[in-house]
């Protein structure tokens, strides 16, 4: 008798009722335990042994909240989820494997379609996810603000799109939630787990969040940062290659 069939990793992973429900709620975005344990109405233990499955997998990742640190936010990591699902697809037959995938502004996002990117300082996280949105994505209106805005753009935010993305940033200003207070939007992503907590009202709105840490907490220079900046950025733009308008 010949030697089984090893089964792909993602359809391991995914064939559990349990994973894949967990799975498709963090494809919505990031999420605490305890929300994760109501919207799929399991124990927690029950959640928290199939969450470190999918983290030995590599495909969900855990962060410590930046807002409470006795709470982590779980991500799932879709970049290495199209590569999983893709091998399983190549290991059932060759031309199932998927052809290269194309960038953000390839899969015909609706025109006219409106994102506000939000964080504390407007001085990082949300304009560098502003300007990579409109970097990759003809005809969205994007916009950003801060709960607490700083007094200018992070040099480093500046650098980082400049040298590698090749988007050069006007000299606008960090803006406050007061500039954007009563607009709707179609979509309005938080990127930092204290703007999370914060009341506010957009509307019908699809609220989505990623646990994003600061990259200039505890650094001691600008320089010194700048390796943080750029891991932000790459996690921003892989982000934002999948994000569903």
């Amino acid at each position: 008798m010949s030697d089984p069939v090893a089964v792909p990793l993602m359809m391991r992973m995914a064939a559990h009722p349990l994973r894949w429900a967990l799975m498709t709620e963090l494809a919505a975005g990031d999420r605490r335990v305890r929300e994760l344990v109501t919207a799929v109405d399991e124990p927690q233990n029950l959640v928290s042994y199939h969450l470190r499955l999918l983290r030995t997998a590599g495909l969900v990742v855990a962060r410590r909240s930046s807002f409470d640190g006795r709470d982590s936010y779980y991500h799932l990591d879709l970049a290495r989820c199209a590569e999983a699902f893709g091998e399983a697809a190549g290991a059932l037959h060759p031309a199932l494997a998927p052809a290269d995938r194309g960038e953000a502004e390839d899969r015909g996002y609706p025109r006219g379609r409106s994102v506000l990117f939000l964080c504390t300082g407007n001085s990082a996280r949300s304009p560098m996810a502003e300007a990579l949105l409109r970097h990759r994505v003809e005809g969205v209106l994007v916009t950003s603000a801060g709960s607490h805005p700083a007094r200018r753009l992070h040099p480093n935010t500046v650098r980082v799109l400049h040298e590698d993305y090749g988007i050069a940033l006007g000299p606008s200003q960090p803006q406050s939630l007061d500039a954007v207070a009563g607009r709707r939007f179609d979509h309005v992503i938080t990127l930092c787990d204290k703007i999370r907590e914060v009341p506010r009202d957009h509307g019908s709105a699809v609220n989505t969040h990623w646990s994003l840490p600061d990259p200039s907490a505890g650094a001691d220079s600008d320089q010194a940062a700048y390796p943080e900046f750029r891991r932000l950025a790459t996690e921003l733009d892989t982000r934002i290659r999948f994000l569903a308008l």
